[in-house]
């Protein structure tokens, strides 16, 4: 049987009409697009044969336009509706930056637009062979205008613009080392208190005491502000401590703005009365100072005179009841002891990578840096809560100073200027909880490392001038304040961030392979030991210290030179994810409350209900999104485009780092870290 000559044009036409039978039929709630079908039929006629074909392939061509046109237009409608988001999200209110912030967004912007036009110039180069045999300025002629250009190129970057770069890695590398010396002898004396079971002593055991008159008189504060989510835990977790009641007084400090949130922090704190427990309710008119101002205000209240020690909890953090019976000891006997710290312990740390990751490095500042610097110099910062203070030390260090956002630093270091001593219990443990949105992280972690530098500013002279031994001061000029708190996110930010993709477009700098993974490599896992359970997430932790290191940085820089707001103080959100079950077993506890004093229920609502009641408005409240971080980005690309430069000159394990690093950024800048925000 013969075939007709255009039997295999039309076999293929059939089939790719078959392939793009969607574009054929209509589809419900779209306008009806006019498709001229093509029938193709079995003609034998020769004159015929041409002419019918020429119409099939303009068929064809034209359909292919229409794919092609479709596709197009759903690229840059994807594209613009992307920008528009991105653009709507980072102007928002909400991630309006400080000066220092935009000051340094727009260096890294311009550093970005230097190395993508960096990266254009060495794929040129690869293309035309040169990095096997480059131009020189001399014979550069034969390759064009093109050669000529970069032959005077790699002339400026061989011998101005290399060994300024050098000079700066070379700078870094040793406060690198210098660092994880510091790290490291931290950790040797970590080994050694466990070798040789070094722990505090206490001179007395208040479980064996009968007498009530023998309990020392107890001030136990709770500052707040606008805590929704967590203010019935703290309160209830506090009104149940283990103590005599008629030594006891409890403190709601509250600072919220919220008219709502004021009342049903009022109630609570009524009802709570009404159970026999001593607890009073303060709001200020005039807010100033956050923290620092609520807490001074507290103190300057005629009763304080009355007690001896003073406790206190921020709003997320759950004491155990028998918290003030493990501290209270150690003040016996030691009358040059200003303060015990107590441990944190974290209710969420399995929630999300973001708490995993923020865990293991709480885990190293206290049983590590904590416990070291209180075994062995008997001072450490003041972590602001879970702590006890003895009232007097308070006093004569100068009391709380609304000078910086970490009064507890600052009051910690007054305190140790006039001698006094600190305590560190590394066995006693306080529930709270870690941030699970990067927005909350992010603003805690700029208040943390501004504070200081702030502070550092403020008491230089003060510490040159103290009557500590040299040793002292030494130590807190050095090691407290300049290497942990300055050289530690300087180095991190400029070595991983700017000196490493640097000497990829400038190879006449090295930066050795030691520097960027061996060394780090060693130092997480050495800073991984006291969470040992976190093992599996090491090369995510080490990513993303170097991913946070640029709003330490920046945080670093605003604080020491006094940029935008770095006196702006930020409450970080709590979600309250253990409220329920915590709630639960505080209203049991408090049962006993009731029986013995003969009272009944308070008639505000009760806790579960309006626990119920809150997570309801959590569920018809707006919905997350995530958010983008224009700085992570822009580091994001730069890192990514300095891989690629890696790639092309075969750098091994530069390339790889880079990569992952630049993934890092990229992952934090999209915000696809914890929870998202509301």
């Amino acid at each position: 049987m013969s075939r007709s000559p255009n039997y295999e044009f039309r076999e293929w036409w059939n089939k790719q009409r078959e392939k793009n039978l969607d574009l054929f039929e209509d589809k419900p709630g779209e306008p009806i697009t006019p498709f001229l079908t093509v029938e193709i039929s079995d003609d034998r006629s020769v004159g015929k044969e041409r002419s019918r074909s020429a119409r099939q392939l303009s068929w064809v061509c034209l359909l292919r336009f229409q794919q092609i046109a479709s596709f197009l237009a759903w690229v840059s409608n994807g594209l613009v509706y992307l920008v528009r988001t991105a653009n709507r999200r980072i102007v928002s209110p909400h991630s309006r930056a400080d000066s220092a912030s935009s000051r340094l967004y727009r260096v890294i912007k311009v550093f970005l637009i230097v190395v993508l036009l960096l990266l254009g110039f060495e794929l040129v180069a690869y293309f035309k062979g040169w990095h096997f045999s480059p131009p020189s300025v001399g014979s550069a002629e034969v390759f064009g205008m093109v050669g000529v250009v970069y032959a005077k190129w790699l002339g400026i970057r061989a011998n101005y613009l290399a060994p300024p770069l050098q000079f700066l890695s070379n700078m870094c590398t040793v406060l690198f080392l210098v660092q994880s010396v510091d790290r490291l002898v931290l950790i040797l004396g970590c080994f050694w208190i466990k070798f040789r079971r070094l722990k505090p002593v206490a001179a007395v055991e208040y479980s064996d005491v009968e007498n009530v008159e023998d309990y020392p008189m107890v001030l136990v504060q709770i500052p707040m502000c606008n805590e929704r989510e967590v203010y019935h835990q703290s309160i209830a977790a506090v009104c149940i401590l283990d103590w005599p009641k008629e030594r006891m007084l409890v403190q709601v400090l509250d600072d919220s703005d919220e008219v709502d949130i004021q009342q049903l922090i009022k109630a609570e704190v009524q009802k709570w009365q009404q159970k026999g427990v001593q607890v009073v309710y303060r709001h200020r008119l005039m807010r100033t100072g956050y923290k620092a101002g609520n807490l001074k205000s507290a103190m300057s209240c005629d009763y304080v005179k009355d007690y001896e020690f003073v406790a206190i909890f921020d709003a997320d953090f759950q004491p155990a009841p028998d918290f003030l019976k493990k501290t209270l000891p150690y003040f016996k006997g030691n009358d040059d002891l200003a303060l015990v710290q107590t441990r944190w312990a974290f209710v969420n740390k399995d929630e999300n990578l973001l708490t995993r990751l923020q865990n293991i490095n709480l885990s190293f500042h206290f049983e590590i840096e904590q416990q070291v610097n209180g075994i062995f110099i008997n001072f450490f910062g003041f972590n602001g809560t879970a702590g006890v203070w003895r009232i007097k030390a308070l006093e004569e260090s100068g009391g709380w100073l609304e000078r910086t956002t970490v009064e507890d630093m600052d009051i910690a270091v007054r305190a140790h200027l006039r001698g006094w001593k600190f305590i560190f219990l590394n066995d006693v443990k306080c529930l709270c909880e870690l941030p699970e949105t990067y927005e909350a992280y992010k603003k805690q972690q700029h208040r943390w490392h501004s504070g200081p530098m702030q502070l550092f500013r403020l008491c230089f002279v003060d510490i040159l001038r103290s009557k500590v031994g040299w040793g002292k001061k030494a130590n807190m000029i050095f090691l407290f304040f300049l290497l942990r708190k300055l050289i530690l996110p300087f180095y991190s930010f400029t070595l991983f961030c700017i000196i490493l993709p640097l000497t990829m477009f400038l190879p006449e700098a090295e930066l050795p392979a030691w520097v960027v993974c061996y060394i780090p490599g060693i130092m997480s896992v050495l800073s991984i030991l006291p969470a040992p359970r976190s093992f599996p997430f090491i090369v995510p932790y080490l990513l993303f210290e170097n991913t946070m290191s640029v709003t330490k940085f920046n945080a670093m820089v605003s604080g020491l030179f006094r940029f935008g707001s770095s006196y702006e103080w930020v409450v970080t959100k709590k979600l309250g994810r253990s409220s329920e079950a915590d709630l639960v077993s505080f209203e049991k506890e408090s049962e006993p409350l009731i029986e013995s004093n003969g009272l009944h229920r308070s008639s505000s609502e009760s806790v579960i209900e309006e626990l119920s009641k809150l997570e309801l408005s959590k569920k018809t409240g707006k919905g997350k999104r995530n958010r983008i971080y224009r700085k992570e980005l822009a580091l994001a690309f730069i890192l990514l485009s300095a891989s690629v430069r890696s790639l092309l000159s075969a750098q091994g394990i530069h390339f790889y780092f880079l990569l992952f690093q630049g993934i890092s950024f990229l992952f934090v800048g999209l915000d696809l870290i914890g929870e998202q925000v509301s």
